[in-house]
């Protein structure tokens, strides 16, 4: 499809085989190592390229690749085993002994502990920011700084971040942006429209979306290609046919499911507002949002993942609320057609941005499932935690 179209179309075509006859509409899953070649002439004509060998990519990976780099306006797209080796690759792409990193303090945690032990251990200095820093940030850029990680929102904390004041300081200093998009999606946030150099999706969440693939993406300019990429192949980084297949094909359906997911975050932000033991809604969709006025300006939409503060609670109680879950599923990574929800301690991962909130928090992902019974689940939670608290009061 060489013509502009809209997202939606963009969805249910790209990564295709067009006008080839008999062909299906999916891609086939190619399982692959060693590939075959006749003569010496054609072995040689691909020694060194991604064509010589499994590892290097097939045409269903190829097919997703391509994909992900047309919706989100990017050069070239690769697939990594995880979201967060997504992360780690693109960080040791473009830093190098001796470089100055400025990383998010709302970083996802396992961005943090390869920052301090794995990127130290290079001698990569990092220094935390607070996110919502902006144009600011031009305090904290040094000579050496090669590098600004940002992640907009916070996965837990929902900072948003002025990606285009953070990307036009970067650039006077030379130093490249990368974004961990996993929250906006290439379908929200146009992150190359807004400056950034490097989009890291975790396409084990929305790009996927069904809990089944672990995988991450790298998405680069033009001017960044070589040079990640060639790192990318060093660290031996590849994914399966089968888990290209899989987030391929939910990749099809990304926008009808986060219009359900927003939609359904809407319907519970509303709802949880109303209770006496909310605080704070998390939520930068939400107008009195922190976040609000980043979102509406630079956004096209939102999710279904949001935190929730509550007002001080013994843990027993938040306990009590938690453990008697139906509709709602506890577990790690978000993204996928359930409902979820965990407790969070940010305090625990901060260092430039203490986390003041007095109260438990949680985050909920809203999943696919009717609102009025996710509702009823929340509702039964938290008479459970009333009762809770109530009767550690008595005693």
């Amino acid at each position: 499809m060489n013509q502009p179209h809209s997202t939606d179309t963009l969805l249910a075509h790209e990564g295709r085989a067009h006008g080839q006859p008999g062909s299906p509409v999916n891609p086939p899953v190619y399982r692959q190592s060693t590939l075959l070649f006749h003569g010496t002439d054609a072995l040689d004509a691909v020694r060194g390229t991604p064509l010589a060998y499994g590892r290097h990519g097939s045409p269903t990976t190829r097919a997703l690749e391509k994909a992900l780099a047309r919706l989100e306006g990017a050069h070239a797209a690769l697939l990594t085993p995880s979201g967060l080796s997504a992360i780690t690759t693109a960080l040791l792409a473009v830093l190098n002994p001796g470089d100055h990193l400025l990383m998010a303090d709302s970083v996802y945690d396992p961005t943090r502990s390869f920052c301090d032990e794995t990127l130290a251990r290079l001698g990569i200095e990092t220094t935390y920011y607070d996110p919502s820093i902006g144009a600011g940030i031009a305090s904290l850029m040094r000579q050496n700084t090669r590098a600004v990680f940002t992640e907009s929102p916070g996965s837990l904390t929902f900072e948003v971040q002025d990606i285009p004041a953070i990307c036009r300081i970067a650039h006077q200093h030379d130093a490249v942006v990368l974004l961990d998009n996993t929250w906006g999606t290439p379908l929200n946030f146009r992150s190359f429209s807004h400056g950034v150099d490097v989009s890291i999706h975790a396409a084990t969440k929305y790009i996927a979306g069904h809990s089944d693939v672990l995988m991450g993406v790298i998405l680069i300019t033009e001017a960044l290609a070589q040079k990640v990429t060639r790192c990318y192949r060093q660290l031996g980084m590849t994914v399966s046919g089968d888990d290209a297949y899989l987030a391929l094909r939910g990749l099809r359906t990304l926008s009808v499911r986060l219009e359900r997911h927003q939609r359904n975050a809407h319907v519970l932000t509303e709802w949880l507002a109303r209770q006496p033991e909310v605080a704070q809604i998390l939520y930068p969709a939400r107008p009195g949002d922190a976040g609000h006025a980043l979102w509406q300006r630079d956004f096209t939409g939102a999710c279904g993942l949001f935190g929730l503060v509550l007002h001080p609670q013994p843990d027993d109680a938040v306990r009590a609320l938690l453990d008697g879950m139906t509709c709602f599923g506890m577990g790690y990574s978000w993204g996928g057609f359930e409902s979820l929800i965990i407790p969070s301690n940010p305090s625990r991962h901060r260092t430039a941005t203490p986390w003041l909130a007095a109260g438990p928090l949680l985050r909920i992902h809203a999943g696919l499932e009717h609102p009025d019974d996710m509702i009823a689940d929340l509702d039964a939670g938290f008479a459970r935690m009333r009762a809770a608290a109530a009767a550690l009061a008595e005693a």
